[in-house]
């Protein structure tokens, strides 16, 4: 139910994340689109610091990967989605339907991995998450990542997709702050090199040591 919820969101139906402490947040399927509302200025300055070969973990429709395909950036999504995948191959953007703690392509020959949209907290355990970002990368690489300028510290939790057709099953996730980001990095083998505000977003650059 879970991926069918996120997936008939991708395609237009209305749906929201509630948290179970039940706060509610709509799902801003409009900027993993990349349509109206999107952050055009976040996703250029994210997209100007990743170089070289760039696995993007958890593409969704693979905006950021079209990006950085129309500047010339070998760039590959990866997401457990096939609408979401779909959509990112319409888009001109090479994506694949897998698991990103899976198997993957060019496991430590990546020159940046890529983690946006608060990513970083899949399956809330961004340890796990950036750990992975670590195994992919090729020595002198680097992982960009989102983090939450809101948050102090992981804050993890159980949530849910709903729709006023559906209610999907609980899973959970981490909001990760960036006051963090530099334990988190070191944990795992990688190394924070760079803090990057962008408008109220941040994103920190982690090189693998």
């Amino acid at each position: 139910m879970l991926g069918q919820l996120y997936d008939r969101a991708l395609t237009g139906e209305h749906c929201w994340l509630r948290h179970d402490d039940g706060r509610l947040h709509r799902l801003p399927v409009h900027s993993w689109l990349g349509g109206h509302g999107a952050d055009n200025a976040f996703d250029s300055a994210i997209v100007d610091l990743c170089h070289g070969p760039t696995i993007d973990l958890g593409c969704g429709p693979g905006r950021l990967v079209a990006h950085l395909v129309q500047r010339g950036v070998p760039a590959l999504g990866v997401d457990q989605s096939a609408t979401a995948v779909r959509l990112a191959r319409r888009s001109g953007a090479p994506a694949l339907v897998r698991d990103v703690f899976g198997p993957l392509p060019g496991t430590g020959r990546w020159q940046t991995v890529l983690l946006a949209d608060g990513n970083v907290g899949l399956a809330g355990d961004p340890h796990r998450v950036l750990r992975r970002a670590a195994e992919l990368l090729q020595a002198g690489g680097r992982c960009v990542a989102e983090f939450d300028p809101g948050t102090a510290g992981v804050r993890t939790s159980w949530v849910r997709l709903e729709s006023t057709r559906s209610i999907g099953p609980w899973f959970q996730w981490a909001s990760v702050g960036i006051d963090c980001a530099a334990a988190l990095a070191e944990e795992v083998g990688l190394a924070l090199v760079g803090i990057h505000p962008i408008g109220r977003r941040v994103v920190a650059t982690l090189a693998l040591t």
